[in-house]
């Protein structure tokens, strides 16, 4: 990084570093798999909130590192960070659904860098996605709605009629979800983590 002194011998960036430094906190990373540590551009938009990468490299761990062959939707797809983690380790179709028209953009230029030929970005809205799912169709359901949004318990409850009796719900809230919470709706907890502001949950139907 060349750095430039001037006359009080203060260093100073050199013109344009603070740009690229900015450019570079909109980005994410994928953690594993056959795109391993490539790096995805995010859209600067408000209210977008990437999955840490410590929470997806947990995730991950949970589910065993390797997808080869599962179905998975990520129903509020936002950066894509989910879905495209899931297809890098290699799911065989990922289904993202995104409502935001830039977004949705953004989603489908990663997908032709990537090449990501498992992969289908939609435009559209999430419940409704999730209740156009065929019964036990989906090995993997990844939620991370809105964080100021009514949409966590719809969301869980139309998600578990699509998710194989094996299968896996991933939750991402801004509050801590337990079984009491999630009898209503057919799920149990197996995992849970908290990182910051957010909280990790991996899901799985009640027996």
């Amino acid at each position: 990084m060349k750095i430039i002194t001037t006359a009080s011998n203060k260093p100073v960036p050199e013109p344009g570093m603070a740009q690229r430094s900015k450019a570079l906190r909109h980005e994410v990373r994928i953690i594993g798999g056959q795109w391993k540590r490539t790096r995805l551009a995010v859209l600067d938009k408000p209210g977008l909130r990437p999955t840490p990468d410590r929470v997806r490299e947990t995730l991950f761990n949970w589910l065993g590192q390797d997808l080869t062959g599962w179905r998975c939707i990520d129903a509020f797809a936002g950066t894509g960070a989910l879905g495209f983690e899931a297809a890098s380790r290699g799911a065989q179709e990922v289904l993202l659904v995104e409502q935001d028209s830039a977004l949705v953009l953004q989603l489908k230029r990663i997908q032709t860098q990537l090449q990501a030929s498992t992969t289908q970005v939609v435009r559209g809205d999430a419940i409704a996605a999730l209740r156009r799912l065929a019964a036990a169709s989906m090995d993997l359901v990844l939620l991370d709605p809105p964080f100021d949004s009514a949409l966590f318990e719809v969301a869980l409850a139309t998600a578990s009629q699509g998710l194989a009796a094996d299968g896996f719900i991933y939750l991402e809230a801004p509050l801590e979800w337990a079984d009491p919470d999630l009898v209503s709706v057919g799920l149990k907890v197996l995992r849970r983590l908290k990182a910051g502001s957010v909280y990790a949950h991996l899901l799985k139907r009640l027996a």
